[in-house]
């Protein structure tokens, strides 16, 4: 089946900065469409309000209750959405760009919210739910006054806070290492090369996996890049680029029916035997092992709900 693009929606409860699709704050959000579905250019700050939901992302089941923050990352896949007939979010989109725009990466590199793919979801304690509504609250009024001057600014800057404040939480639930800090020393030019690396990685969805070809596209060495990383994000080049390489081809072996043959041309691989092994050493099962898991654990829940 084929995965959609999942993007902004627009119309009531639907705020923008001017006309872009950039930073989008949704006041009311009743849920997924149907059918696999995946947002390309936006992470999603997702806030229940009420009711539960029930839905796959990337192949793990989420529940999301009241209070419950989860937080949908770029390129992840979800799939069968289910709600209460009372369920409602809140939900703050935005893109890569505008997190330049609100410097934050001033504050904090992209590849740290790597960890949270798998764990993406937090229970927000009472504090937090005060806080984060006073924090929504004041980003509605600012965006609905676009005659304000630096209204702009003003919207970014309290994105920017509820941003760090999410990172805050899923940390601090979650347990997650933060690595390596990034010191005063490492400059603002750095920071960039290393989520632009991290960007042709993601768009490159498997298709490359030299460093020395990421670099070539960087204008710098493998030597620089792999030094940049390790200062900025505390990952070798290469550990990114197989991280994505195998999201790919699992995304691949779930959501579509091609052919291990298929796959390996898809993904620019010198043939299906090689592809075998590199998947196998990367996850510990052949590429057909990992399908027929995945389509088992499927039938399973399937009927599970049936007896249900």
């Amino acid at each position: 089946m084929d995965i959609k693009n999942l993007t902004p929606r627009t119309g009531k409860n639907c705020l923008r900065i001017a006309d872009s699709d950039e930073l989008v704050v949704m006041e009311h959000f009743v849920g997924l469409p149907t059918g696999r579905v995946r947002p390309l250019d936006h992470g999603i700050i997702i806030i229940c309000t009420a009711g539960t939901a029930k839905f796959e992302y990337d192949g793990h089941t989420i529940e999301l209750k009241k209070n419950d923050l989860f937080l949908f990352m770029a390129h992840s896949v979800g799939d069968k959405f289910m709600s209460s007939p009372d369920f409602d979010c809140r939900e703050l989109w935005f893109s890569r760009g505008e997190l330049w725009n609100m410097n934050m990466f001033v504050k904090d590199s992209l590849a740290d919210l790597l960890p949270l793919k798998h764990n993406p979801k937090v229970s927000l304690t009472p504090e937090d739910v005060v806080l984060f509504d006073t924090y929504f609250q004041s980003l509605c009024h600012h965006m609905r006054n676009s005659k304000q001057m630096l209204y702009p600014e003003i919207a970014r800057s309290i994105v920017g806070t509820f941003l760090l404040e999410t990172l805050s939480v899923l940390r601090r639930d979650n347990n997650q290492p933060k690595g390596k800090a990034i010191t005063n020393s490492t400059s603002l030019h750095s920071k960039k090369l290393a989520d632009r690396f991290l960007q042709l990685v993601e768009q490159s969805d498997g298709r490359i996996r030299r460093v020395d070809e990421f670099a070539q596209m960087l204008n710098v060495t493998p030597k620089y890049l792999s030094k940049l990383l390790m200062e900025t994000i505390n990952r070798k080049p290469s550990v990114m680029v197989d991280f994505y390489t195998l999201k790919a081809i699992e995304n691949r072996l779930r959501f579509t029916d091609m052919t291990m043959q298929q796959i390996s041309n898809d993904l620019n691989f010198a043939n299906a035997s090689f592809f075998g092994k590199y998947f196998k050493a990367h996850s510990g099962m052949t590429p057909m092992e990992y399908r027929t898991k995945y389509h088992q654990e499927e039938k399973n829940k399937k009927g599970q709900i049936q007896r249900g």
